[in-house]
């Protein structure tokens, strides 16, 4: 896991410096070199200073693609409310143990679930961190960020240790064959920064464990099953398919 170190500047307020250095251990630099996080327009960005074309990578929830899919998306008919139980029940409880940009996390909140992000890398961790911040200051989503939580602390270490919760929500990075300039964008910054999840077929016992209800992995159609455990159902998206585990009826 590479550290990435937070580059000082004007924008940088010192008392955000220091919740961002006390929460994650990031610490600082006035002179970044590679993979880096800065303070740009407001957002806590990821930047490499060697590949200026790669742009900024942050956590935005008011973004265009994630409100377009919060207000006009699928609704509790897309396959990852199905596979969850939100198209039968709202109010439940799901651990997202492998949290990422946190994507899949704003959809489930933005459909009734209360949602704990888990995220082990202190980077993604932190940028997670202000997009949560800035998604509770702004009035059109400040009820969804309401029901997003975040712990910063490895996916196995919260299953083992964590009250129960109706859903666990599982996905582990595997190699992408998407060849949009946003996807290899994203995962080329994944795979430096954060790694390739190497523990990801350890993670389903506890999951299975912890869930109340039933634990959903998030797997592209071409990847074969977790653990090479059969799910009790799969429910098929666009791009991915989401192998659903059935402890009990939602």
């Amino acid at each position: 896991m590479t550290a990435i170190p937070l580059r000082l500047s004007a924008e940088l307020t010192a008392d955000y410096c220091q919740y961002l250095q006390q929460q994650f251990g990031l610490t600082t630099t006035t002179a970044p070199a590679g993979w880096y996080l800065c303070m740009q327009q407001g957002a806590l960005v990821l930047l490499n200073a060697d590949l200026p074309k790669q742009g900024a990578i942050l956590v935005d929830f008011a973004s265009g693609a994630s409100n377009y899919r919060r207000q006009h998306g699928g609704g509790k008919s897309e396959a990852i409310a199905k596979a969850v139980g939100l198209n039968k029940k709202s109010n439940i409880s799901v651990l997202d143990a492998t949290a990422g940009l946190g994507r899949d996390a704003f959809v489930l909140a933005s459909l009734g679930a209360a949602v704990t992000l888990v995220e082990r890398n202190p980077a993604v961790a932190a940028l997670l961190a202000d997009g949560l911040r800035r998604a509770a200051a702004d009035p059109m989503l400040s009820s969804v960020a309401d029901r997003m939580q975040l712990r910063h602390c490895p996916a196995l270490q919260a299953l083992q240790n964590s009250t129960a919760v109706d859903v666990v929500f599982l996905d582990p990075m595997f190699p992408a064959r998407e060849k949009s300039a946003q996807v290899k964008k994203e995962m080329r910054a994944f795979h430096d920064v954060v790694g390739s999840d190497d523990d990801a077929d350890s993670l389903l016992a506890p999951a299975l464990q912890l869930a109340q209800k039933r634990v959903v992995v998030k797997r592209p159609g071409y990847a074969g099953w977790l653990a090479d455990k059969a799910p009790t159902m799969a429910v098929t998206g666009k791009n991915n398919r989401f192998d659903v585990y059935v402890n009990a009826a939602i």
